[in-house]
């Protein structure tokens, strides 16, 4: 059973201050360099964000009787910008797109982490609390600023595991393209701090996977380039 104890009376996760413990184990996913190939059933790499064709999710049926056609997926799109900094040993991200902010990860483990200044160069690791997926649309990520960075991704599916993921290496100039129902937390730059153009479905419903409380691990995340 999931323990909802860091959640707020409507069930709503505090991303601010996620009740986690201070040390846990930590899985390490595995690092791949982001490709078409590599990304099949994920998504795709993107060079042009204008104009993208972001997927929108037709509003699923209550019952036996259909959505009527041309309806139920009109809601289109919200964009803005999603952008993270390190803070000491704390990853902290915010998307304007649909006005949310939230604390991402730590380089070390939260008993060990310090909210400080932001360090001089980027952490070798970031350790994952939580997952998402959004079913009622794809999301977009282009970067702004001249940096690689690293997805981690999983499939869809809700019986989701912690080998699941998989960290995709982007190389500086490429946005990425994440289909609906695929899990992803954050895009997280190979530097201290960035900023992405962020578009995605304007119904913005979000599916989360508290990974530390179901899994009783934190994921590792590597935050390092690869060869070409």
């Amino acid at each position: 059973m999931i323990d909802d104890s860091d959640s707020g009376q409507d069930g709503a996760i505090d991303y601010l201050a996620p009740d986690v413990p201070g040390t846990l184990p930590c899985f390490q996913v595995p690092l791949v360099r982001a490709t078409e190939q590599s990304l099949q059933g994920y998504g795709q790499l993107v060079d042009n964000h204008q104009d993208f064709p972001v997927e929108i999710v037709r509003w699923p049926a209550a019952g036996w009787r259909p959505v009527d056609p041309g309806t139920g997926d009109e809601a289109g799109t919200t964009s803005g910008v999603f952008s993270c900094h390190w803070q000491g040993d704390m990853l902290m991200g915010k998307n304007t797109a649909v006005g949310d902010e939230y604390l991402l990860g730590w380089s070390t483990t939260p008993q060990d982490a310090v909210q400080g200044e932001e360090p001089e160069s980027c952490p070798q690791q970031v350790l994952l609390w939580h997952a998402n997926y959004h079913p009622d649309g794809g999301q977009l990520f282009f970067p702004l600023d001249d940096t690689p960075y690293v997805v981690p991704l999983a499939l869809p599916g809700d019986d989701l595991t912690p080998g699941d993921f998989v960290a995709f290496y982007c190389d500086a100039g490429l946005g990425l393209y994440i289909h609906p129902n695929i899990w992803h937390e954050g895009v997280f730059p190979l530097a201290t701090s960035a900023r992405f153009h962020d578009e995605q479905g304007q119904v913005h419903a979000r599916v989360s996977c508290n990974i530390a409380r179901e899994f009783d691990l934190f994921l590792a995340v590597p935050l390092q380039s690869l060869p070409t």
